[in-house]
């Protein structure tokens, strides 16, 4: 991978979601300040969200927006073959099967968002 799929890309990503998510912003007609929280789509917990909550389409969904799975490596031997599983491998993995629960690597990690949903 190279380009906007390398690894400090991706932690760039992660740094900025993390400081939109945070944004908040006054809204004169409310009369107080309205964060992500108030504005965000969050089908499998409507009344009342988290950030975490709200379906953000975003690569990095695929490791829950999540630093320490994204930093996470294994090492995986499948017959004869035999190395080091990391982001790659569970990305790789993803965009194939978005609705896995848990990949097939050593990593077993979930290709679902944060928010639950695919």
């Amino acid at each position: 991978f190279s380009g906007v799929l390398a690894l400090d890309v991706l932690q760039a990503l992660l740094e900025l979601q993390d400081a939109l998510a945070g944004t908040a912003a006054w809204a004169p007609g409310a009369g107080r300040n309205v964060t992500l929280r108030d504005v965000c789509y969050a089908p499998l917990n409507p009344a009342e969200p988290r950030v975490g909550d709200c379906a953000v389409s975003s690569v990095t969904q695929y490791f829950q927006n999540n630093r320490s799975r994204l930093a996470l490596s294994a090492w995986q031997q499948d017959g004869e073959r035999q190395g080091t599983v990391d982001w790659h491998d569970h990305l790789i993995y993803c965009v194939n099967s978005p609705l896995s629960f848990k990949d097939l690597t050593a990593l077993e990690l979930s290709c679902m968002a944060e928010y639950g949903g695919p």
